[in-house]
């Protein structure tokens, strides 16, 4: 009889095979792109259904989740090069962060409202799951953003810059309320003389994060072989993502200073930013099936009342938040009022963060909290890419049409340029191509 590792793995690859024929197609044609052929996999593989992977062998596998939701933070990490951020205009930021904080804050606040009410326990309860929540509904995926831009061009569009710009502050908002949540809940620790503050746990994680990229340099400096430095990167980022887990603190957050680290301290930032990309499809596929198969379903009756409620107020509050930024920032000419609706796709960060919350031993609704990030990835992610080209063909007609009739040119021709870029499924590899063309384009706006 097959192992359930081996099960695993002979899974892994029939899904892989199949998304990279299917949905690269599907991208390409109808603008679908999503990645939760794996996390349904995963759910499929898991506990609650076939029970191939058990409890226990998901156990066994706890050093690779955490690998990998490190290895998600530190491509996240690359995207903070100060060099190219000074370039960008003080306008991309204002937009980008009064969005991510108004959805963070909406979503948190109605939340803590609605388990309050719901729950019937006190507000102060209700706090950590509902900040989880809000820091969740902060991150927009990128993938769709840059589907898009292979398929009707146009980078250098002050739209498409803004929205790069915006995926990232989303990224940044909701990894650093995450971590953030667990350095102020952070279980007491009897072994201390007197307990650790809040503000001394945030050092200690910016400590590790520092320390993981300060290694990196210590044993390679500026080496530029793909080999070891993904050997090298392995390294740092596992001792980031392990001593973190082991503290009980976020390793998203501890690996993303790792990136940023690296990024800008490296002569080798070029080959880095590479390295992270290529490996990162195995990584991105192994939180998706993990994620699915660390489902369970809520004991509480209500459960999908809050996770109604979160799906609904994102969206309104990612919609309405970057309108009011476009009005308040004179951005309207520019932007128009629906860029917002390109932010509503969530990917493989949300499902991240949603993991390691469960893992945060102070963790309250766990279920409920991982239950409302599938469920949002699996409704967003196919129309993210789909929502992103209509905006652009009321704000631009002219070069969507331009784009559109290329793109049928090639299909009728055979041709299939548009692989050349990779798996469309693959977001974190959308994030580093999406962080790069920013900074290629930044040094234009001075």
């Amino acid at each position: 009889m097959l192992s359930p590792s081996l099960i695993l793995i002979l899974a892994v690859v029939l899904a892989y095979l199949a998304a990279h024929v299917a949905f690269d197609w599907l991208a390409k044609r109808f603008l679908l792109v999503s990645g939760v052929e794996y996390l349904l996999l995963g759910i499929l593989l898991g506990p609650q259904v076939s029970g191939v992977l058990t409890e226990q062998t998901m156990a066994g596998f706890a050093p690779l989740i955490t690998l990998a939701l490190g290895w998600i933070g530190a491509i996240v990490g690359t995207q903070f090069y100060l060099v190219a951020l000074v370039r960008i205009p003080g306008l991309a930021y204002r937009l980008a962060f009064l969005e991510a904080l108004a959805t963070a804050f909406v979503v948190a606040g109605l939340e803590v409202l609605a388990i309050s009410w719901v729950w019937g326990r006190p507000i102060s309860l209700t706090v950590v799951p509902a900040v989880a929540l809000g820091a969740i509904a902060a991150v927009s995926a990128p993938a769709g953003i840059e589907v898009v831009a292979r398929r009707i061009g146009g980078r250098r569009e002050p739209i498409l810059k803004q929205l790069q710009v915006a995926t990232a502050i989303d990224a940044l908002v909701g990894i650093v309320t995450m971590g953030i949540l667990f350095c102020v809940y952070h279980p007491a620790n009897g072994s201390t003389s007197r307990p650790i503050t809040p503000t001394e746990w945030a050092v200690i994680t910016i400590a590790i994060g520092v320390v993981g990229g300060a290694l990196f340099h210590l044993f390679l400096g500026g080496e530029t072989n793909p080999d070891r430095l993904f050997i090298s990167l392995a390294g740092a980022i596992i001792l980031a993502s392990g001593a973190a887990a082991y503290l009980h603190l976020s390793p998203v957050l501890t690996s993303m200073i790792v990136g940023a680290t690296l990024i800008n301290t490296s002569r080798s930032r070029d080959a880095i930013t590479k390295t992270l990309a290529r490996s990162e499809q195995p990584f991105y596929f192994v939180l998706l099936i993990f994620a699915g198969a660390s489902w369970a379903p809520s004991a509480s009756a209500w459960w999908w009342e809050l996770v109604l409620l979160f799906l609904v107020t994102r969206v309104a509050a990612k919609i309405g938040s970057a309108r009011l930024g476009a009005r308040l920032n004179g951005a309207i000419p520019t932007l128009g009022l629906d860029w917002g609706r390109a932010l509503i796709g969530q990917g493989g960060l949300a499902l991240a963060l949603a993991l390691d919350y469960t893992r945060f031993q102070g963790a309250v609704l766990q279920n409920v909290v991982f239950t409302a990030a599938i469920a949002s990835v699996v409704v967003t992610d196919f129309a993210q890419a789909r929502l992103l080209h209509g905006v652009m063909s009321r704000l631009l007609p002219g070069l969507v049409a331009r784009g559109e009739a290329a793109a049928a040119a090639e299909r009728a021709n055979g041709k299939n340029g548009e692989g050349k870029n990779g798996d469309a499924s693959s977001e974190d590899g959308a994030r580093e191509e999406s962080a790069r063309s920013a900074t290629e384009t930044a040094g234009s706006e001075k």
